[in-house]
Order: structure tokens, then sequence, then C-alpha cells
């Protein structure tokens, strides 16, 4: 089955030409379990439902096609502003948004009262405004229609299909690596496509009166990180109640929800908080894990206790399911359901999809109508070494007491330390090296730069690897850092870089008809998480110690107590040696290989050997997940479909 898009939407120009292409756009199909009746041609697939907002003109302006997401809408007069998120938005809050923001500035200052969740579309005085979130979960894409001029998206999958874009072998590449750093992670993998950066939105002129010129897109910046100043106390609070907000938003007022609890802090947290928001049925799901050293397995179940003992006598039903080890499978497994969604680019996390589906159909088994988990606490609360230089310039005395402690917890030794922590090499000079023939950097190499250097994988070609090179190159003639401070950089471009990957999780949901959420990515979070002193956000003695102060009095205090972290990487190794075939075939007719990027012999070597040390020093993920996003994405549509001879309208939001 080839890939199927999620819910997108598209905003377009006030035009003839705009209004013909939304009559192009792609019609996705419904999830599992929305079904109809079959016909004669075989099972039957709804289409999902479509909802225009016009311009006053009467033509299209947003066409969405939401599968999960709410779509709120509110015009007054020739100003508009669509909100399109996990929750509808009242048309009083729309209002009071709406009234009285003269610019985009004022506007943004109102959007400050609701969670961080929605992609915005605004009208102020007939210039339409687009953006996403500062977290990067929610982004914004936009490209230039040889009739219609520049078309947005949330989705750079349904520009393609509009411009007919062949795909981007050079950013193809640059997916092959590990981790693409900022800024090259908004290279879109299709030629004419272009992101928008996390924390900017995309301004779109009006035609000139009396022309059918319309100028080209602006970025303008409308996030800035707040400073780092409030007591960990204070900033405890507003934490607590960011994250309170984001769950509500997603959860609040439904009957049956899920939740993963691995028995780590994060998904702990996000159970208790489900918790609070009064569903008549709870359940929590937990994967075994192979290993008997595992204590993921223990916590989870005191969490489970501790909710059942504490819990309301009016809370509703809390179920736990437990998923045999045995069931769970390998990492690399099935490879070939990648194919059923279409994500934005390639993901690393597509090695394991079928646990992630396998979790998910379990949660939707459950009767859930949202299921939740606890993705982005690590990006978020867990704090990288990069931060002690932040420290350093105003509290040399504090950054070192920290760093010491980290220093003998992770084997750093003195004079590297002490060295890449006096280093002052700005942004574009590391960003120029931060991809070398060098050999990957030891376990013990202090992490204290813009970021982590790696090495190409030794399968790559050397067309791919000059790709790479000249895209780093190129990056670096005119990059400019997130922030101008090392470690909120690493940290801000850390979490975006999750909240992408998380991407994949929310289109298996899709697939499954299982709505999937990470609360966590919410901007407000974020927001409330910087404005913490540094030395109080993080520390080498404690673990996340604002989240843990921050949910005190929800989660009950044994929970937190935790120090230790399970890991899966014997199941990733098991899965290479279990799915050898599988991978065997995927390097047999590669398309990576047709576009002159990999060494499919080289490859094909290594599925014969899942224990050789080269796959010890580099992982495979990456490649895995290029070559099933490619074989996707070829296949997305396979046939023309029909032009609709009449554009939607309005439809009754």
């Amino acid at each position: 089955m080839p890939g199927q898009l999620r819910d997108y939407f598209v905003v377009l120009p006030d035009s003839a030409a705009g209004a013909a292409a939304a009559g192009q756009l792609p019609v996705p199909e419904a999830a599992a379990g929305r079904s109809s009746a079959p016909d004669a041609t075989g099972p039957a697939r709804e289409v999902v439902d479509t909802l225009t907002v016009a311009h006053p003109s009467g033509r299209p302006w947003v066409v969405a096609r939401p599968l999960v997401r709410k779509v709120s809408h509110l015009a007054r007069g020739e100003d508009a502003l669509v909100l399109i998120g996990p929750d509808r938005v009242p048309d009083a809050v729309l209002a009071g948004i709406l009234e009285g923001a003269r610019d985009r500035t004022g506007l943004e200052r109102r959007l400050a009262r609701l969670p961080g969740l929605y992609h915005v579309v605004a009208r102020l005085s007939g210039k339409s405004w687009i953006r996403g979130t500062a977290t990067g979960l929610r982004r914004i894409y936009h490209a230039r229609h040889p009739a219609a001029g520049t078309i947005a998206s949330d989705r750079p999958a349904v520009l393609a299909r509009l411009l007919d874009a062949p795909l981007d072998e050079s950013a193809l590449a640059l997916r092959l690596l590990d981790f693409l750093p900022h800024p090259l992670s908004r290279r879109a993998v299709w030629r004419g496509v272009h992101e928008t950066g996390a924390g900017y939105g995309l301004a779109l002129p009006a035609a000139a009166p009396g022309t059918a010129a319309v100028p080209g897109p602006t970025e303008h910046r409308w996030w800035e990180p707040p400073p780092g100043e409030l007591p960990l106390a204070e900033g405890a609070r507003r934490v607590g109640e960011a994250i309170t907000a984001s769950v509500r938003a997603h959860v609040g007022g439904l009957d049956r929800i899920s939740c993963e609890l691995s028995g780590g802090l994060d998904s702990t947290v996000l159970a208790f908080a489900a918790r609070e928001t009064g569903p008549a049925a709870l359940s929590l799901l937990t994967v075994a894990a192979r290993d008997r050293y595992s204590e993921d397995e223990t916590w989870a179940r005191r969490a489970v206790e501790a909710a059942r003992n504490t819990a309301a006598t009016t809370a509703g039903a809390l179920d736990h399911h437990v998923v045999p080890a045995a069931d769970a499978p390998y990492f690399y497994a099935d490879l070939a359901a990648t194919a059923a969604e279409l994500n934005d680019e390639p993901l690393p996390v597509a090695p394991g999809r079928a646990r992630a589906e396998l979790l998910l159909g379990r949660a939707r088994a459950t009767g859930s109508r949202y299921h939740l988990t606890g993705y982005g606490g690590d990006e978020i609360f867990l704090g990288l070494p990069h931060a002690y230089q932040d420290l350093f310039h105003g509290n040399p005395f504090t950054a070192w007491s920290h760093l010491g402690g980290l220093r003998h917890q992770l084997g750093w030794p003195l004079l590297p330390t002490l060295k890449a922590l006096l280093d002052r090499s700005a942004f574009p000079r590391w960003l120029a090296g931060a991809v070398t023939a060098a050999p990957q950097p030891v376990a013990r190499t202090p992490l204290l730069s813009w970021g982590v250097r790696q090495s190409p994988h030794p399968w790559l070609t050397g067309h791919a690897k000059t790709l790479i090179a000249e895209e780093f190159r190129a990056a670096a003639e005119h990059a400019e850092p997130i922030d101008p401070w090392r470690g909120r950089h690493v940290d801000i471009d850390g979490v975006r870089m999750g909240a992408r990957h998380f991407q994949a999780m929310e289109d298996i949901g899709m697939t499954l008809g299982l709505p999937v959420a990470a609360p966590l990515y919410d901007d407000r979070v974020l927001e409330a998480t910087l404005a913490v002193r540094l030395p109080e956000r993080i520390s080498p003695w404690r673990y996340k110690p604002l989240l843990v102060e921050a949910m005190r009095g929800v989660v009950p205090d044994a929970l937190p107590a935790r120090t230790t972290k399970d890991h899966m990487s014997s199941d990733e190794h098991q899965g290479l040696r279990e799915h050898a075939p599988e991978l065997a075939e995927l390097w047999t007719g590669s398309r990576l290989a047709e576009h002159g990027l990999v060494d499919s012999r080289h490859l094909l070597r290594l599925a014969a050997e899942p224990f050789s040390p080269v796959l010890v020093e580099h992982s495979i993920s990456s490649t895995v997940a290029g070559e099933t996003w490619l074989r996707t994405a070829e296949n997305a549509w396979p046939t023309p479909r029909p032009t609709p001879t009449t554009t939607p309208s309005e439809a009754s939001l």
C-alpha cells in the first residue's frame, strides 16, 4: 500500500490560480477503524472531510483536512484567525485574541494565553501570517507554485505534489547522518519546498491593488527564549501549570484515554497528570524488557500501585496492561510496514516502528480515544553538559563545581575538559567542521561545544560524502545560532530534533486510528523550563530536578526518587541478527544505491555480519530510515487523481 498522508492544511493566495490549486490537493484516506461500507472494488476507504475557510472574496484561503486535530475559526471583518490543534478553541477566546490585535506582535501576546500546541493562520490587513510552534512540533513549509504564487502548508509532501517537485538528493544525503544540527535540519527533501524555521512565522502579502503580482513571502521571528532568571520554586510552579494545561488540552473531557508508562519519570508524570483530568477509564501500558536487570517494569508497577492508593473516590477505572517481553518485536522488524505513512522526511526512529505499532495497537484495543507519551522529557528537562559553557561566563566557580561532578560521572579527563570549557569558537566555524572524516568521538570526549561532531558512515559513497560536506560548508557561510549562548542553542536544537522525530509516532497513531500526543513538547513547557536559573534547572547530583519539583503533589514523592534509566541497546543489536534477512532484502535493489548515496554491497556484507565492530561504532538506523522512506515517497502517488472542477465552499467550523 502506498504511503498515506496524515491530516494537513494549506494556505492559498486570493486568486483564481489559488482556487485552482485547491482542487489539485491530494485526498487522504481515513485511519483504520473509521470505515464505510465496502464496494465492489474492494475494502472501503473513507475520505477525510474537507474544511475550507474563505478569503473575503469567497475564494479558498485555508483548506484543511483534519483527521484528529480540531480547526477553530473566527472572522472580524476582513481579519480572521484560524487555530489548528488538539482542541477546539471557543469563539469567545478567539474573539479575545483577534479583537484589538492590530499587528502580529499584538496577536502573539494574546496567543500566549493558550497552550503552545497550535498552528496559527491569521489574516491581518490583507496579509496572511502562518506559524507553527517554537519547539518544532508543528512546522510550516512553503513553495512557489508556477501559477498561484506562494502556497504554505504544514506538510512538505502536499507542496511537492502540487509542484510535481523532484527529490533533493543533497537533502536526502544529509538525512543519512545520525542527526542534523541547525540550520541543516530545515533542508526539505523536495526541491523548491522550503521549511520556515521554528520560532519564525511566514508572512504572505496580498497582491498590490490593480495588479496580479504578489510579492514573495518573508519570515519574521515571533519567539525568543526567555532569560533564565527564575528561582526553582517559581519556575517549578510555572512548569507544573504548563504541563497540566497541555495535558488537559489534549485529553480533557474524554472518557477513555491511555498513557505509555515505561517506568521512567517522564511517562510517570504524564500518567498522573492524565489521571488528574478525570477520565472514566485510564489505561496504562508497559512493555516488559528482555533484560533481566531492567528496572522499568518494577517502577511502572510501583507507579500504578501509588496511583490506586492515592486516587480520589470519584476517580475512574485504572487499568495496567503489561506487554510481555516476548511479544515485543526487536528493532528492524517488519520494515515494510513503514510504507503505511508518508513522513515529512526520513526519521531515524523508523527501525522501531513495529514496537511502537504494537504498543499503540494495544492501547487502541482498550478503547482509548487518545494516547499520551512522555516524549520530550529528556530533551527539555535532562539538560546537556554544553549548558555549563553558559554558566561559566557569569558564575565560573559554580560551573566548575558542577562540571567536576559531571566529569567524574562521565570519565572526562581534566585537561581536555578545561580546553573545551575555554574554547570560544564561533558557531559558523563549528558547523563547518561538524562532519569530519576523523573517527567518531569517544565516550570520554567532553561535550561543551555547539553540538556533537560526527563522521559519515563507512557505507556512504564518495558522492554522498561530497554532497554532505558541501551542504555543511555552504550553511556555515551564513549560519547563525538559535541563541548566542551555546548551552541554550544546544538545548533548543535538541528539543526541536526530538519534536521532529516524534512525528513518526503521530503518523503511526493516525494509521491505527488513535491520536498520539507528547504534551511535554508544548511551547509553554519549554518556555517555563528555560526561564529557570541554570544551576537550579540541571544538576549532576539530581535527576531532572525541575520536573520533580514541578509535579510535587501530583506524583507521589517516592516515584521521582529513581535515579537509574534503562536502555534498549541490546534489543537493537539483537534485532540486527534476528532481522538480517529483511535487511539484506532491503539492500538488494536499494533506492539509495540507485541515487549513488550508499554502497549496497557494503550494507549486504554488514547484514550478514550483524555483530560486526562497524555496527558497534556506527548506527545503521538513519540509513534504514532513508531507504524505507525513499521507497514510500517514490510510490506515494502512483497514479494521477482526477481534479475536481468545483471550488470547496466555506465550511461551518
